[in-house]
């Protein structure tokens, strides 16, 4: 029963660590997270990204349906100029007043 007991134990402590982690607003958008949570290179892992931020998952389709992985390494790593793409800015104008689980299809830039 001891071992149980310590399991329990060590997986609420490993179940707190996580919630002070994470940060509680998307790394693109900045709105409040919600209930689904996605994980974004800033630099593609097939170009060399180990790093990830938390983001929407609407707001993670976003990222990838505008830029390639190439020009996300390459000219978009910041999340200052992500934010500055036109139709990413287009974007973050028309999510801003969403809720943070609101979800719509993506479609890609034309």
């Amino acid at each position: 029963m001891v071992g149980r007991v310590k399991r329990k134990a060590g997986l609420v402590a490993a179940a707190e660590r996580v919630e002070r982690a994470v940060p509680l607003t998307c790394a693109l958008c900045a709105r409040p997270l919600g209930v689904k949570v996605e994980w974004h290179h800033p630099v593609p892992k097939s170009e060399g990204g180990r790093e990830t931020v938390p983001v929407h998952p609407i707001c993670h389709r976003t990222i990838h349906a505008t830029l390639s992985n190439a020009e996300l390494a390459r000219s978009y790593a910041e999340f200052a100029a992500l934010r500055a793409h036109p139709d990413v800015a287009r974007f973050l104008r028309w999510i801003a007043g969403k809720p943070a689980d609101f979800h719509a299809p993506t479609r890609a830039a034309r």
